[in-house]
């Protein structure tokens, strides 16, 4: 077996050969800089970030097909990541069950270290190839789940050891990296590689990174949702109440969509136990409750079809 010193020796020669871990001779003023141009130099660098994601569009797009087909049969998303990228991952499907009124079963985010390194590094997490596998054994993964690996340099061993396992029960693997020809984006069905280049700050995949990986899963997960019906007309109606703000906001988008005031809104959202989706379809119909949900039900979820079916 190799040394300690002839792997490190590799694993240099590893990242130097990563567009992430370059420095490059145009930011070695930046401690010279007034805050000013740091923050107008910054700004710059994260206004190409758009542009390296849009360069993705068809493997994205592969991708929200895939997992939509998947979520129709009963399937999961499930985010694995160490450090960053997994924050992002366990961060967008937090999200996902206030949003879009999902089980949090249905998006899970899973980090290297677990629920500690969400707020705490954990020492050598994203080197232990085993631990994702584990992990995604005792969540039952399947077929008909789908795998999305995050990693800024795109060889965490985590992320690999995690796409390896899914590959292996069948389910549908993604690789979201920010390096060209990803060890994880050979490893998973579909590459999303968005290649956002050398870092503000050498190294410091935190940033554009970050916020391309960000970006992308917000997409995966957003136009997922829309395909299953949880908008109409570009707008959340499936979202939960649970809070005074949620709440208001349900009134409001039930004012809105079905062009009712406010009192009214308020008093069928209340007949439709606090569903937008219930609400705006008995109203924009006349069907009650009982007649509504059923209509829902047959349509699949989806309000624009059921409206038409009951109108």
């Amino acid at each position: 077996m190799p040394n300690d010193d002839t792997r490190l020796t590799a694993l240099i020669e590893e990242l130097s050969k990563l567009d992430t871990e370059a420095a490059t001779t145009e930011r070695g003023d930046l401690d010279l800089l007034s805050t000013p141009e740091l923050v107008a130099r910054m700004n710059a660098e994260d206004a190409r970030v758009a542009g390296a994601v849009a360069a993705e569009a068809p493997s994205i797009a592969a991708a929200v097909d895939g997992i939509t087909e998947r979520f129709r049969r009963g399937g999961r998303l499930i985010y694995i990541g160490a450090g960053t990228a997994g924050r992002i991952g366990v961060l967008d499907a937090s999200e996902c069950p206030p949003t879009f009124g999902t089980d949090p079963s249905l998006v899970v985010g899973i980090i290297a270290g677990g629920e500690t390194a969400i707020r705490s590094a954990v020492e050598n997490a994203e080197d232990d190839a085993d631990a994702a596998p584990t992990s995604l054994g005792e969540l039952g993964l399947d077929e008909s789940d789908t795998v999305v690996g995050i990693s800024a340099s795109g060889r965490t061993p985590y992320v690999l050891g995690g796409l390896a396992y899914a590959r292996s029960v069948g389910a549908l693997t993604v690789a979201i990296a920010s390096n060209p020809r990803s060890a994880i984006g050979s490893a998973a069905d579909i590459a999303i590689e968005v290649v956002t280049g050398p870092e503000f700050i050498s190294g410091s995949t935190r940033l554009k990174s970050g916020t391309a990986q960000k970006l992308v899963v917000n997409m995966l997960t957003t136009l997922s949702m829309i395909k299953l019906g949880k908008t109409y007309r570009g707008v959340m109606v499936d979202l939960l109440a649970t809070n005074e703000k949620l709440h208001a906001r349900s009134v409001r988008t039930v004012s809105q969509l079905a062009g009712v005031g406010t009192d009214e809104a308020g008093r069928v959202l209340a007949a439709a136990d606090g569903s937008v989706k219930l609400a705006v379809l008995m109203l924009a119909t006349g069907a009650d409750a009982v007649a509504a949900a059923a209509a829902l039900a047959s349509a699949d979820g989806i309000l624009r079809d059921a409206i038409t079916a009951l109108s």
